[in-house]
């Protein structure tokens, strides 16, 4: 039920004139349902009264500190929004339901007047429901005059708007100079104990949601990691070696006094804004990885403007990655950045640029070809799952900004860095600094992230390789039939290992074949020349169509037999010869195998060998 704190604060910082105000006492606001009450009774004396005896009491309302409250305030506050948007307006019910955390208010709008009309119309809406909005404080005095006094924040109200300097308002804990229109950092000077516990304190008093400061503090929690690795107790006083490094950072958060950070990304009006591109730079060491953002503005004039969006700096996991894997890391933390920024930001972004100073990276993200290991793969597909590599660009060391929240810096010589006005080249000119279309990988041999290129050998059959071709091979009909035969007694050894025993594998197997084997052989290859070459005569045979006359077998009458052999047909059959007289097998005359057929069967003839076997019953087509 809860908008994100970020979100608000970054749609607060869009427009020129800002506006807070808050809900008085929200949570009393609305009731408890009979039938809950019970879970928030409480004891006290009777009529207030100490002397009278201990009763049970009920809360009507929601109270601060329980965990429901907030959720069901806010449930409330927009349903209160939702019944009355009609009379009040769309922009009064997006208001309060997309720039209310709880009950504090914060948005910016472009002109003073709106800024008047929405806040009376929203004390309307909400005084439908008995809500008051108040408290209201804002950056331009003529917003402050359009209320009343009971209306302003606090510190206003006996303030001459128009002379008086305006004080510090917090703004959802950032400290905001509403006269300056500047956020400012205040840290108060007390003392800790030099212990774990007191370590712990002072780094988390710095609240900075933004990342202004996170340099600074990214030097605190190290502080803290180191000492949390020697001391086993909170309370116990830390070693003397890091007393001085720590009496060093507590001492150099006074310095944070002298930063003032525009509220505003850019002076420039909405109305003339051209383009707005959001830069995105990362960086990582051993120490931390660190994302920071910058909003890119060009008016219509051409002046550009650079403005802080986010920054984050977080500790190197333990333990320690290699300085790829850091920097990949760093990456797909601001990937996550830049998404969070355009989901919450409602502005239309014309680009998203992404930088980094690691070539290593570039590479991985622009790498086609090459395969990586599960840590890089996982995370080179988050990245492209968002982004494409043309929006990755190298930055040299030297320009980083990121390269600050990634080493640390002391509060008192962050105003010297670039992490909070951004790189030059994003100010002065419209490309990144390097003019690279891809990137290659680096050394891919001896990256170990790379998974070792394997080569594979694939045979690509043609039709040609499976045509009658292969006969040609063979000079005499008997080696090829033989051929075929052993080959078809090798596939029966494999299909049926139990009923050969004697032949296993791939062998030449000694003993003749017998004369069915033969058979068999000469069948295959007669089926496959005959298919080869008479496939359209195939074709109209087993439709049971007439051949067309343009078909050498027309006067042929042919048929198929039972075993799938084409021989010629016609009446014969009823002579009572045997089938290989009546029906003989037709093959092509000019064909490689019928010319084995034919010198092996002359052969026969002439020596009277009836050894060299040859089919009687083949004829010759052609």
């Amino acid at each position: 039920m809860h908008n994100s704190l970020l979100g608000i604060l970054l749609r607060f910082r869009k427009e020129a004139v800002a506006i807070t105000a808050n809900i008085q006492q929200m949570f009393y606001n609305f009731l408890v349902r009979q039938d809950c009450r019970d879970v928030l009774r409480f004891v006290w004396h009777q009529d207030n009264d100490m002397s009278k005896d201990v009763v049970d009491y009920r809360m009507r309302v929601h109270v601060f500190g329980n965990s429901p409250s907030p959720a069901v305030a806010t449930y409330g506050l927009r349903k209160a929004a939702q019944q009355v948007e009609e009379q009040y307006g769309v922009d009064v019910r997006h208001f309060i339901e997309r720039d209310f955390y709880v009950d504090d208010a914060l948005k910016s709008v472009a002109t003073v007047q709106q800024a008047i009309h929405l806040l009376k119309r929203t004390q309307k809406m909400l005084a439908a429901s008995n809500l008051r909005l108040h408290k209201i404080a804002s950056n331009r005095p003529e917003v402050m005059d359009a209320f009343p006094v009971e209306d302003r924040a606090k510190d206003f109200q006996d303030l001459d708007l128009f002379m008086d300097d305006l004080p510090d308002q917090r703004s959802l804990g950032v400290r905001w100079n509403i006269m300056s229109d500047y956020f400012t950092f205040h840290v108060p000077e007390m003392e800790r104990p030099y212990t774990r516990r007191g370590v712990l304190s002072m780094v988390n008093s710095l609240f900075d949601p933004l990342g202004f400061l996170a340099p600074v503090t990214a030097q605190g929690r190290l502080l803290l990691r180191e000492v949390s690795a020697q001391a086993s107790d909170w309370d116990t006083i830390l070693p003397e070696e890091l007393h001085e490094k720590w009496i060093e950072w507590r001492t150099s958060l006074r310095h944070l006094g002298n930063i003032h950070l525009p509220r505003t990304y850019s002076r420039i009006p909405s109305s003339k804004i051209q383009s707005t591109e959001l830069c995105v730079i990362s960086d990582a060491s051993v120490k931390a990885i660190a994302t920071v953002a910058y909003l890119k503005v060009t008016s219509t004039e051409g002046n550009t403007e650079l403005g802080f969006v986010i920054g984050k700096a977080r500790l190197a996991p333990q333990p320690e990655l290699t300085i790829p894997r850091l920097e990949l890391c760093a990456a797909v933390t601001a990937v996550e950045m830049a998404e969070v920024i355009s989901e919450e930001i409602d502005l239309t972004l014309d680009s998203i640029s992404f930088y980094t100073d690691s070539k290593v990276i570039l590479g991985y993200i622009h790498n086609q070809s090459r395969c990586f290991y599960v840590y890089v793969n996982n995370r080179v597909q988050r990245i492209r799952q968002s982004t494409v590599p043309a929006q990755w660009h190298y930055v040299p060391t030297d320009q980083n900004p990121a390269d600050h929240g990634s080493r640390s810096v002391p509060a008192s010589k962050l105003l010297s860095t670039n992490w909070l006005s951004g790189p030059s080249f994003l100010h002065h000119s419209s490309v990144s600094p390097s003019e690279h279309d891809a990137f290659k990988l680096l050394e891919p041999e001896k990256d170990a992230e790379i998974r070792p290129e394997v080569k594979t050998l694939s045979t690509h059959i043609t039709e040609n390789l499976l045509s009658s071709k292969r006969w040609e091979r063979f000079s005499t009909w008997k080696s090829m039939t033989n051929a075929v035969a052993n080959l078809q007694h090798i596939a029966r050894c494999f299909a049926h290992p139990k009923e050969n025993e004697d032949c296993n594998g791939w062998h030449i197997c000694r003993r003749v074949p017998y004369c069915n084997t033969l058979e068999e052989a000469e069948k295959v290859i007669i089926r496959h020349v005959q298919r080869e070459v008479y496939a359209e005569e195939f074709c109209y045979i087993e439709a049971k169509r007439n051949l067309p006359h343009s078909s050498p077998l027309i006067k042929l009458n042919p048929s198929i037999d039972n075993t799938g052999v084409l021989r010629i047909g016609g009446r014969i059959n009823q002579s009572g010869l045997e089938l290989k007289e009546t029906h003989p097998i037709i093959l092509p005359g000019n064909h490689h195998v019928s010319t084995l057929y034919v010198t092996t069967m002359r052969r026969s003839s002439i020596k009277g060998d009836i050894s060299q076997r040859a089919p009687s019953e083949i004829t010759a087509c052609g």
